[in-house]
């Protein structure tokens, strides 16, 4: 517990609506909501427009549908709110080289470690200024706490909320914690939570005169000793610049239940993939491979496998985590799948077996080039009319002849088409609501809904007045798939439309 209030804790609001409000113009000052659109969707971040109606994170989106029916909801931008996450971290670190990131839009900072701040008046300066900062470069608000230490820092940015600043002096904890309910201490969760309703203590300062000895009696000995001193507003943990991934992870949860055994193998090897890219992504590999099923009847299972050293080969991962799905009963249906892996090290140790594969597949490519030249030789030896005589055979055409579609085009034209060699049917583009596009005539916009052959774009860009809404058709060649456009800076030159 520090004598100066010099640790910073820093919480973006509203993240993700907030960035969507900053890019979308039409949004500001309106209730959006940030997460899954399926029928199984979960909210990841509402605005506070749209909290007023009970909207909050990790509600299944049906239920915020039903409280706020006329509010946008949009799915995630994961590249753009990692893109600001990159700008606002890149402050921080201008301010002390111990940054700790919790997540995209929430961090400590030490500030006497940057020689920043050394009291008070300091730390508040040096906390408007980072607000300013952030509003400068990215349009956006964040809240700052000021504390001697990282749990009262994290209260001081939460009651600060929204856009706000608070500083707690060093002496007044106690008296600033205790009407604040036990819920605002970090561990206190739910279950926690209603176990001290039931003795009586509801607030931090009940907590706090209920004693030690009594939380360890009630919660054990490790969670009760930590309760009380943070009642006490005791907390001596140092701000980390680097927290060490311990897992990479990704998985999806399905609109309808997937009961076609292959459909989830396919899936599976889909999120094996994804989670290379990740784990490949974050500098690491990886030696414990995890699969996780949720099947129909919300039920969870989780197998893993540990390799003989760690990996980042999507081959080693696929087939790891393929064997795992063999030993999971997916009758009756599978709601969510996941893929990770655990054991991370900086580097790989390639597995032995792909590589014996990979040399024997090589060396027997070899045999096969050498074979085929052999052919070849003897073949030219033959004499020009035997090639001849081959080529017409082969292409189905006098001497050698090739057909429009190249070698054995006609034929290979048919096997691509439909029936009588009617080519396929493009499938129909999809766009999902939120998602940026840049349109050939009217330039940069969002879709704001799509449906029955036609898509709806609205056409903004981050600073310019509310666009207009055009319709098109989904297959429109004018209008393609976009980046998102930076929230500060240089617009597109074109005008919205």
């Amino acid at each position: 517990m520090r004598a100066a209030p010099t640790i910073l804790h820093l919480d973006m609001d509203a993240f993700y609506a907030s960035v969507e409000q900053a890019s979308k113009p039409s949004l500001r000052g309106k209730a959006v909501i940030v997460g899954g659109l399926g029928p199984r969707g979960v909210v990841a971040t509402a605005s506070y427009e749209a909290r007023r109606f009970g909207v909050h994170s990790a509600m299944p989106t049906a239920q915020a549908r039903r409280l706020c029916p006329n509010g946008a909801y949009l799915i995630p931008r994961f590249r753009l709110y990692q893109a600001v996450s990159e700008v606002v971290m890149g402050l921080l670190r201008e301010l002390s080289p111990l940054v700790e990131p919790l997540s995209l839009d929430e961090a400590f900072v030490d500030l006497e470690a940057g020689g920043t701040a050394f009291d008070s008046k300091g730390a508040r300066e040096t906390g408007e200024r980072l607000r300013a900062d952030i509003r400068a470069v990215t349009g956006l608000s964040g809240s700052v706490g000021l504390a001697g230490s990282k749990m009262l820092a994290k209260v001081a940015s939460e009651e600060a909320k929204p856009a706000g600043l608070l500083l707690i002096e060093p002496g007044t904890e106690r008296e600033l914690l205790a009407p604040m309910s036990v819920r605002t201490l970090p561990g206190v969760g739910p279950v926690t939570g209603e176990h001290l309703r039931r003795a009586g203590i509801t607030t931090v300062g009940e907590l706090a005169e209920a004693g030690e000895d009594e939380l360890v009696r009630m919660v054990g000995r490790s969670h009760g000793l930590g309760l009380y001193r943070m009642a006490l507003g005791l907390d001596d943990r140092p701000v980390v610049a680097e927290r060490d991934a311990k897992s990479v992870s990704v998985e999806d949860t399905f609109d309808v239940d997937l009961h076609d055994r292959v459909r989830i193998r396919t899936e599976v090897q889909r999120l094996a993939d994804r989670c290379v890219q990740r784990l490949r992504g974050s500098g690491h590999s990886g030696r414990t491979i995890v699969l996780k099923v949720r099947r129909y009847d919300f039920s969870t299972l989780t197998r893993s496998e540990t390799l003989r050293g760690p990996t980042d080969d999507p081959a080693v991962v696929r087939e790891a985590a393929a064997r795992l799905l063999e030993a999971v009963d997916t009758t009756g249906g599978v709601r969510l799948l996941g893929v990770g892996v655990t054991g991370l090290a900086d580097y790989t140790q390639e597995d032995l077996f792909a590589q014996s594969l990979a040399a024997e597949e090589a060396a027997a490519a070899e045999a096969v080039a050498g074979a085929a030249a052999a052919e070849g030789a003897a073949g030219a030896a033959a004499g020009a009319g035997g090639v001849a005589a081959d080529g017409a055979a082969e292409s189905g055409g006098p001497s050698g002849a090739v057909g429009p579609g190249g070698p054995g085009g006609a034929a290979e034209g048919a096997e691509a088409g439909g029936p009588g060699g009617e080519p396929e049917a493009a499938p129909e583009r999809r766009w999902a609501a939120g998602s940026d596009v840049l349109h050939a005539v009217y330039g940069p916009g969002w879709v704001q809904g799509s449906g029955v052959g036609r898509v709806t774009v609205r056409f903004e860009q981050p600073g310019s007045p509310p666009g207009r809404v055009r319709t098109f058709r989904v297959d429109d060649p004018e209008l393609e798939p976009s980046d998102p456009l930076p929230l500060v800076g240089r617009a597109d030159p074109r005008p919205a439309a």
